[in-house]
């Protein structure tokens, strides 16, 4: 009887390939992917250790498990990831039930470890050279397809646990991605997005990340390609001029991490560009590509942060609009520079001020989402709408939610509608001012 295992997800896209590519491991091997705990022999939680909040998660989740663990003696219960890397003898000490907690360079001897009789397997080593190659995720039906192009980081950024819990930067291949690329067109995607904690870091053998873009783009079968998260110091002419000539290929989006708007907080975190330049850059960009959708990070209440700079960084929100930001309190993670900074900004300056910037960017959200409003959009159809079976949705090239008629519109094929109206964080294309 083939074993049965769940795989529960928590953080970023990074983890959710990562669970794919487990996935694929234990499928190889005869065992069976359920969809509920209860079910399974295995359960694995690829975590997350980027915030403090998602540990806690993670903790409180172990406590419900152990219960199941309790009535079900045989069952191996695992954790994987960012967290099992970062807190290994914690987790041990405090979760004696584990039986398994491997790092993000381990998962090739996932099976070996799960054969093992020891009472608990720890296999958290960094690798040098681990990125997967030749390994294919099982993945869930969609049109979108996660591709990992490469691990670690090199960057250092002084707040971030990511180089310590994913080692160094190293590239996977071309030709092994261009290879699981056609394998997810051969299973029905259509949209391929790459992945990399820095992704236009990658290099490998001197072939730098605008030219994978460019072979990816080579591919048939893909309607569109996107990529997630670029360093701002790493975005070059080079890569914006394939932007310009493989438009809608690629996305006409970038998610541009900013972080904060002040040089001495930039200077602080360790981000390697100042101010100047990254509003340099945003004007390189829509030089480029004119229409180009940019989303961010942004953090508030880092060691050191005045209310002067905290205005900095709302001032170049004011300058970029973005179309969205992801904007988070600060909080000191283990081994990080940061963490030996004094925590000096009070825990409600971090939430007035995060309160103050959301407000900020909903309107900018807003403001951008209705400049659109007239404008005719291509649309790659992902699904009937969840409210309105006679309606489809989609996304523009600039990662825009619209919602339109059903129509003939099947999902994986490209629409080109004008939008109508917005609501919040949709877009809608009705038929009275649809340009046939």
């Amino acid at each position: 009887m083939k074993k049965r295992f769940y795989i529960e997800t928590y953080g970023c896209q990074m983890n959710t390939c990562d669970s794919e590519i487990l996935a694929g491991i234990l499928m190889q091997h005869d065992h069976l992917q359920v969809n509920l705990p209860e079910e399974a022999d295995v359960i694995l939680l690829n975590t997350c250790s980027v915030r403090e909040h998602a540990e806690q998660k993670i903790h409180s989740r172990l406590g419900e498990l152990k219960q199941l663990k309790d009535v079900k003696p045989g069952l191996k219960l695992g954790i994987v990831g960012c967290m099992a890397q970062n807190l290994k003898q914690d987790i041990l000490k405090g979760k004696p039930y584990v039986d398994m907690i491997l790092g993000p360079d381990s998962y090739r001897q996932i099976m070996e470890h799960l054969d093992a009789k020891q009472e608990h397997v720890i296999d958290t080593r960094l690798s040098k050279f681990e990125v997967y190659d030749g390994l294919f995720p099982a993945r869930k039906e969609g049109i979108n397809a996660w591709i990992s192009i490469m691990r670690g980081c090199d960057k250092f950024c002084s707040y971030c646990i990511v180089p310590y819990t994913r080692g160094r930067e190293r590239s996977r291949s071309i030709a092994g991605i261009i290879e699981e690329a056609k394998q997810a067109v051969d299973q029905g995607f259509v949209e391929i997005t790459l992945l990399g904690q820095n992704v236009n870091s990658y290099e490998h053998e001197g072939r730098r990340f605008h030219l994978l873009l460019e072979a990816l783009c080579k591919v048939d079968g893909i309607k569109r390609i996107r990529y997630t998260s670029p360093h701002p110091q790493d975005v070059d002419d080079d890569l914006l001029r394939i932007h310009a000539d493989y438009k809608p290929l690629i996305a006409n989006h970038i998610h541009l991490p900013l972080q904060a708007g002040s040089d001495t907080v930039l200077k602080a975190m360790n981000r390697s560009y100042t101010r100047a330049h990254y509003l340099d850059l945003v004007e390189k960009i829509r030089r480029f590509v004119p229409d180009m959708g940019m989303t961010t990070d942004i953090i508030v209440g880092f060691p050191g942060e005045r209310d002067a700079d905290y205005r900095d960084t709302l001032d170049v929100m004011e300058r970029v609009k973005f179309d969205s930001a992801f904007t988070f309190k600060y909080s000191p993670r283990p081994h990080t520079k940061a963490a030996g900074m004094p925590d000096d900004v009070p825990e409600e300056e971090k939430s007035s001020r995060l309160t103050e910037l959301i407000l900020l960017q909903k309107e900018h959200t807003r403001y951008n989402y209705r400049k659109l409003v007239g404008k005719e959009v291509e649309i790659l159809v992902e699904s009937e709408s969840k409210r309105h079976p006679e309606e489809m949705k989609g996304r523009t090239s600039c990662n825009k939610i619209v919602v339109f008629p059903r129509e003939n519109y099947l999902p994986r094929s490209l629409a080109r509608r004008t939008i109508t109206d917005t609501k919040g964080i949709t877009l809608f294309s009705r038929p009275e001012q649809h340009n046939a």
